[in-house]
């Protein structure tokens, strides 16, 4: 019996054990960043503790019948059907444990979707940014102030993904997990978010923040943020969108007021130098080299980066007949997509120059012999 004894205290020491070993590899929930994410956090830890007390009750109820009312004890057991006060009270005390789990939770739900201040006046939000999912790439429209730009997986993150490449992911910090063009907003800001999609359904998640949305084509998700602490915050799409899916990373990084200040400024100053650029005459070999940088972005993850593609439902471009064509109807697809193809129209996602530039570059690539340019206005006077 007393082999027995040692035992069961052996097992139960060993699953302690690796319960604090578990702890110390962060498996818990993260705290946040945000009020959402902490009321979270505050939530799961009680509502754990309420687990671990009944589990704590249950268990120990069982092991105290099967060592104190064993058989070999002499325990007899009581012969009985049913007891109705045994049914009153199990069915009784779950109900009140959920209420008392429900009635929190559903405060913080309603806090979520309509937050208010401590007079109880409907917040007021500093700031509006329109978050647009693409298949496979974020865009942000600063509503307020003008600015937007295209976000995509990091350069040393797409080159190391793609087969034969000869870069070790290991080598890659933040593999998979980085961008070219974050997100940057203020600290201690009132910030909404406007979220929806242009091809099919995405899902904005940046777990520090505590919630996700959905972005859904021909609809508009609401959420709103607002972030105390300055630092580098990442997400993931949180919803299967296609076959690059797992490269949709999301990077917000969160600067104190005087930096933000500056950060806008200076997109402000590059959008204005971009307008300039859609009317600047530009070489052949300014656009070629251009063009290699958007397409190897934005182009690559359909077409590959030799041109091939994957038929059926990503055609080569070595070869293709709309490439080798007039210019005219290659910028034509460009900017509008092709219906019930997955060729979407980037004419409202990249700009005239960063079109120009990558059409003029598979017109000069993978054996194409077209060897004409286009240039940014071009491209403009078609897209008006």
């Amino acid at each position: 019996m007393k082999k027995m004894q040692m035992k069961f205290m052996l097992l139960v020491a060993g699953l302690l054990a690796s319960t604090l070993a578990a702890a110390e590899y962060g498996l818990n929930l993260r705290e946040g960043v945000t009020k959402y994410s902490q009321t979270a956090y505050e939530m799961h830890t009680f509502t754990l503790w309420i687990c671990i007390v009944i589990g704590i009750a249950v268990f120990g109820a069982m092991i105290v019948s099967i060592f104190s009312h064993r058989k070999s004890k002499g325990a007899k057991p009581e012969q009985f059907t049913h007891s109705t006060t045994a049914e009153v009270i199990w069915t009784i005390i779950p109900i009140l444990i959920l209420v008392v789990i429900a009635i929190p939770a559903t405060k913080a739900l309603i806090e979520m979707e309509n937050p208010t201040t401590e007079d109880g006046k409907r917040l007021q939000m500093d700031m509006t940014i329109k978050v647009t999912g693409y298949q496979w790439k974020w865009k942000y429209d600063y509503m307020e102030e003008g600015v937007s730009f295209l976000s995509t997986l990091a350069k040393d993150s797409n080159m190391a993904r793609q087969k034969g490449s000869g870069i070790d992911p290991n080598t890659v910090e933040n593999y998979l997990l980085d961008v070219d063009n974050p997100l940057v907003i203020p600290a201690n800001t009132n910030i909404r978010f406007l979220l929806t999609a242009d091809d099919v359904i995405h899902s904005w998640w940046v777990p520090d923040f505590g919630w996700k949305r959905d972005a859904i084509p021909g609809f508009i998700n609401e959420a709103w943020t607002n972030v105390k602490t300055p630092g580098t915050y990442r997400g993931q799409c949180a919803e299967l969108c296609g076959k690059d899916h797992g490269f949709m990373p999301i990077v917000v990084e969160v600067l104190s007021k005087e930096d933000y200040a500056s950060w806008l400024a200076a997109q402000k100053g590059e959008q204005a130098q971009a307008e300039v650029m859609v009317q600047t005459e530009w070489s052949k070999e300014e656009l070629l080299a251009k063009g290699e940088e958007v397409y190897n972005t934005q182009c690559a993850t359909c077409h590959q980066a030799t041109g091939a593609g994957m038929p059926p439902a990503f055609p080569a471009l070595a070869g293709s007949e709309i490439v080798n064509g007039p210019a005219e109807a290659q910028i034509d697809l460009v900017l509008n997509g092709r219906a019930g193809t997955a060729m979407q129209a980037f004419g409202n996602i990249l700009s005239e120059t960063d079109i120009a530039a990558a059409i003029t570059y598979t017109r000069n690539s993978f054996g194409n012999t077209a060897g004409d340019v286009v240039q940014p206005a071009t491209v403009k006077s078609m897209k008006q």
